[in-house]
Order: C-alpha cells, then structure tokens, then sequence
C-alpha cells in the first residue's frame, strides 16, 4: 500500500525514495550486526578469562590453611566431649575419651620427654610408654587395680625386663647388659631363688657375691646356695 502523498509521485521519486529507505535499512542492520559480534566477543573472552583463572582458583583450594586456636574439642552426636587437644602449662595434650565418659588415651609431650597413657573402661592405667630425655625408654603394663606387672626398660646399660605379683614384689628380671645377660627369679617375699647368668648377689650375712656370665645358681629360702654350677 502506497503511502501518503506516494500517489502524486513519479516513478523516479519512488524509485529514490526506495533507495533511501534500502539505505536506512542497511546501517541498522550493520550497527545491530556489529552489536551482535561485541556481545559474542565478550562472551567468548569471559570464558577465556574464566579457563585462565581455574587452574589458579584449583591450586588456591588445595594448599593448607593453618588453624590457631589455644584448644579444640571435638563432640559425638549427642554433645559429649570425645577429643581434646590443648596446650597448659607442660605442655601439648591430646586426650581421647570413651562413650562412658572415660579418658581411655593419653598422648603428651612434657618437658621430660613425650608419654602415652592407655586406660581400660574404669578409667585405669593399663599401659604407660614414655621417652625420657635422659634417653630413658619404658613400657609398664599395669592390671586392673592398677598396679605395675610388667616393666621394659632401656637405658644406656641395656634393656631390662621385670614381672612383678599382685603384692608388687618382683619375681622375675632379666637384663642385658654389656658384660652379659641375667635372669633371676625370686619368691613372693623377694629373695633370689634362681639365678642364670653373671649376676651380683648378697649373702645372708651381708657380703656381696659376684657370679660369672656362665652361673648357674638356685638358692634356698634363707638365702643360701643350694645347688650351682659355676665356670
């Protein structure tokens, strides 16, 4: 449909008007065209930025993060403390409890040296390790009423082993030391009644008696020799 004013007008005015009209048409459509090309340009380039950048963000994610705090506690589903790590006064101290409430591990490191406690149900020592800065090493195994049955040992003389009875009395010793290795066995009041090795006993009158590495020895309950063989 012609518009108005169109029907006055000759063939070559609206064959120019035409033109024109094709002209307008042509630039909106290059300024929308170059639009379109600045929009996909900048999506193309966030992308590429955004490819450049994860690799980074992925290394950041990963190193360590430091956590400072002067204790940590850390609790089950129903808000009992299971965990402990804190720092007092001698030190570092990671302690770790029971669903009954009972401190059943203890790790520290003191001035000493480090040490780990190991408890059974009621709370009591059963196992002590400990390093002592001395260069002392030891293990005690302990029975349910706390008392020490089993001693290793070693110190700059060697390792030695030592069970005790139910009353504290040591009934059985073995030591390795650098002129040789002993064992002795004593009765529940303490006296020596088997000796194997070099060892270094007193007589009931109080002298002092030494044995070399190859003795064989069994005293009787007064402290006398009963028997031995000693080359």
């Amino acid at each position: 449909m012609a518009k108005k004013g169109e029907e006055n007008m000759t063939i070559e005015e609206r064959l120019e008007n035409m033109e024109r009209e094709l002209g307008r048409i042509k630039r909106r459509n290059r300024w929308l065209l170059g639009a379109i090309l600045l929009l996909v340009g900048g999506l193309v380039a966030a992308g590429a930025f955004k490819t450049m950048i994860a690799p980074a963000q992925t290394q950041g994610a990963g190193t360590a993060k430091e956590i400072r705090a002067r204790s940590i506690y850390v609790e089950d589903e129903k808000g009992d403390t299971r965990a402990a790590l804190f720092v007092n006064e001698n030190g570092p101290i990671l302690r770790l409890s029971g669903e009954d409430g009972y401190t059943r591990a203890v790790l520290g490191v003191f001035k000493d040296g480090p040490k780990l406690w190991l408890s059974d149900e009621n709370g009591k020592h059963r196992v002590i390790l400990h390093v002592n800065k001395d260069g002392l090493v030891g293990l005690g195994l302990y029975d349910e009423n706390g008392k020490a049955r089993v001693k290793l040992t070693v110190t700059k003389y060697g390792p030695s082993l030592m069970l005790s009875d139910e009353n504290d009395k040591i009934r059985a010793t073995l030591d390795v030391i650098e002129n040789g290795p002993t064992l002795l066995l004593s009765d529940e009041k303490g006296h020596d009644r088997f000796v194997a090795g070099k060892a270094k006993t007193v007589s009931p009158d109080g002298k002092t008696i030494e044995y070399p590495e190859s003795s064989l020895i069994l005293f009787g309950p007064d402290g006398k020799v009963i028997w031995s063989a000693i080359k």
